[in-house]
């Protein structure tokens, strides 16, 4: 693709919230009844959570953008019993000889949240999705299944497991993704006793854990802070149905609103203001990057770390801490934006948990840009290329979270062309 200088102009509804579509999806799926769940944008991380709650036995429909959920309870309360006696309601396909086989494409959540929810009833279960997302590190489940005698196995490009998760104290390291902790919360009230999240070491993500809870909390399930670093999740508890709307996504927005600082005038509807995502953040971070260099830590934000090198990159530069968890995003984030910021003349500086974007003067990229195969280094390497001008390849990895990303740039007025054959961003044209 190659797109033009040129600058956004207009008004747009912000995309839903991808973070809070999976866990109001995969409440909907333990619940008893039926959930109603609006305002879902389809991307492939959304259909794999999709794919993988039918493995947890329950149905769903969907009509323009809004997922119509039975859930299958039966699951769920297989694992307060001492047998896997299929519940009433519940078809013997889910019986406990089947194995079950969660596809995850490239969703790391998808991963992350339903490793634990395959371990309530003790079945085989099986892990498949992107050579990348398959060698991601999994030792907080390691180490717990270690624990309690389950088998976990990485091998092959998939992760086999086996065995049932009892209620206990669990232990996990703070500054890991809270991937693992807002798995733990969806399987841990479904147990037949009460459980502890004990989180050591700094705790980062926080937001993330906070939204687990508050989305818990509609589907009627107690876990709550006990102390700054631990939650209490009472067992025996039952999902109940409930009828939601998925809020705006504030990481998705930030790419939008980086457009302004850049001169553009797109106002975002469809945020709310008293959300707990923790990418909310990126207003005041951008407003401080372009006023002068700025020190910003995103240890609970890493998911607008592309964003915000770019808006550095045409500004004043910046700092940033916290940056360590990159590196096991969808690509290595931190190189591959200081790789791809070299070409438009960007000196940067990489540490194992902080990069430095210099104030460098911008200059239009003689190299064709590459996306890495990584959603977000595409969407913010487009953002800096309206300012410059130039190319840039992969650009279908939009279709991870933000299918229609080019679609709506281009009705903010944004230039661009195809010309590499057989090249598409996956948008209806």
């Amino acid at each position: 693709m190659r797109i033009y200088p040129s600058k956004a102009n207009g008004e747009m509804l912000c995309p839903p919230s991808k973070s809070m579509a999976h866990r109001n999806l995969i409440c909907a799926a333990l619940a008893e009844g039926q959930s109603i769940i609006r305002n879902v944008d389809f991307s492939e991380d959304i259909k794999a959570t999709l794919s993988c709650i039918k493995e947890l036995g329950a149905q769903y429909t969907i009509e323009n953008n809004t997922v119509t959920i039975r859930g299958n309870p039966g699951f769920a309360l297989q694992s307060q019993t001492q047998d896997h006696t299929p519940a009433q309601g519940q078809s013997q396909a889910h019986s406990a000889s089947q194995t079950l086989n969660f596809n995850c494409n490239e969703s790391g959540s998808t991963l992350r949240f339903f490793i634990p929810l395959a371990m309530l009833q003790g079945k085989p279960s099986v892990f498949s999705g992107s050579q990348v997302l398959m060698t991601r590190p999994l030792s907080v489940y390691e180490k717990i299944c270690q624990s309690q005698g389950i088998k976990l196995e990485q091998k092959d490009g998939k992760v086999y497991l086996q065995g049932k998760l009892h209620a206990a104290d669990f232990e996990i390291p703070g500054n890991i993704s809270s991937q693992f902790i807002t798995g733990l919360l969806f399987t841990l009230p479904l147990l037949n006793a009460d459980s502890k999240i004990i989180l050591t070491e700094s705790i980062e993500s926080k937001p993330y854990i906070d939204m687990t809870l508050q989305v818990q909390k509609d589907f009627g399930i107690e876990a709550a802070w006990i102390n700054e670093n631990t939650l209490l999740v009472k067992g025996n508890q039952k999902y109940k149905n409930t009828d939601t709307y998925v809020e705006g996504d504030y990481s998705n927005a930030a790419f939008f609103e980086a457009l302004n600082t850049l001169g553009g005038k797109v106002k975002i509807n469809g945020l709310r203001e008293d959300s707990l995502q923790g990418d909310k953040v990126y207003l005041p971070y951008f407003n401080a990057l372009c006023k002068d260099f700025a020190r910003l830590d995103i240890s609970d934000c890493p998911d607008l770390g592309p964003v915000l090198f770019v808006v550095a990159a045409a500004h004043n530069g910046g700092e940033f801490t916290g940056t360590k968890r990159l590196a096991i995003k969808e690509s290595n984030r931190g190189q591959v934006m200081c790789q791809e910021l070299a070409k438009f003349g960007i000196k940067t500086l990489q540490e194992e948990n902080r990069i430095v974007i210099y104030k460098s003067e911008l200059k239009r990229p003689e190299e064709v840009l590459q996306g890495h195969n990584d959603h977000r280094i595409v969407m913010s390497l487009a953002t800096l290329l309206t300012q410059t001008g130039g190319r840039i390849e992969g650009i279908s990895a939009v279709k991870k979270s933000l299918p229609d990303y080019f679609k709506r740039i281009k009705n903010l007025g944004i230039k661009f062309d195809y010309d590499i054959e057989g090249e598409s961003d996956g948008m209806d044209k």
